[in-house]
């Protein structure tokens, strides 16, 4: 009897949206990204030194054996370079792009598809904390168990108002990404998400399709991965906590963050 053989599974790379301007917390010294959160100790263990918000997610992407990271940026934001590096600091390799379109996030995200179209992509963001650690490695069993085009990490959502409502059914398919609604029954947002080179062209290819001299509003990933639920794409949550990420690019979360995240024992 003939058995189906395996398919091996995809290399996956990180991409890392970090071109915002970080209007909501005023002027900073640096960077958002590399806004100093807890500590950690340096490569040897010898000294405990300031840990920049960035680190927690790439930290992630290593623990799910995610070994390369584009970061894209915007004009003005070298601090990132020059502090990560080619990423010996978290034993990835990191390249960076430089964002294109300026009208949201699914643009910045795009910018890496020459690189990144025939292997599964992880995305996180640099300005959010979350757990648990094992985050990526169980969104990533799903992406190959369910055969999904795209899986997303879901978190309780403590401002719905601010953010991406996922409806999805008992058997975790999204039916739903409501962006931002005023009112909702709806009690979990996405906060990471994979997913496989199929999405990635579908991205590409709606972004194509859009009048980009006058957009009318900032597009959000959200809408392209609502776009994609309409086209028949497989979009698959599964709730990775139960509580809510902090987000630092407000000033309420900054504050929970520098009051939780105490130095490293």
């Amino acid at each position: 009897m003939n058995k189906q053989k395996k398919m091996p599974k995809r290399d996956v790379i990180a991409i890392v949206p970090a071109a915002g301007k970080a209007t909501r917390l005023g002027a900073l010294p640096c960077s958002k990204e590399l806004f100093p959160i807890g500590f950690s100790h340096d490569p040897l263990g010898k000294e405990t030194i300031a840990k920049p918000v960035c680190l927690y997610l790439l930290e992630k992407f290593r623990k799910a054996n995610i070994k390369k990271c584009f970061i894209i940026l915007r004009k003005g934001k070298w601090d990132i370079p020059a502090y990560l590096g080619t990423g010996d600091v978290v034993d990835m390799d990191l390249g960076y792009l430089m964002m294109g379109l300026p009208y949201g996030t699914a643009y910045t995200l795009d910018q890496a598809y020459p690189f990144v179209k025939d292997v599964n992509v992880a995305i996180g963001f640099p300005d959010i904390l979350f757990s648990p650690d094992d985050a990526y490695t169980r969104i990533l069993d799903i992406l190959d168990e369910k055969n999904a085009d795209v899986v997303l990490g879901l978190f309780p959502a403590d401002k719905p108002e601010k953010v991406d409502m996922v409806e999805s059914g008992p058997d975790q398919l999204v039916k739903n990404i409501v962006i931002k609604p005023q009112q909702t029954e709806l009690t979990l947002t996405w906060g990471i998400a994979v997913w496989t080179p199929g999405f990635t062209q579908f991205l590409h290819d709606y972004l194509r399709g859009l009048n980009t001299e006058k957009p009318e509003s900032e597009l959000f990933i959200g809408h392209v991965i609502q776009a994609a639920i309409e086209q028949g794409l497989k979009v698959v949550a599964e709730t990775v906590s139960e509580s809510a990420y902090l987000d630092i690019g407000t000033p309420d979360d900054l504050l929970k963050a520098v009051t939780q995240f105490g130095p490293a024992g």
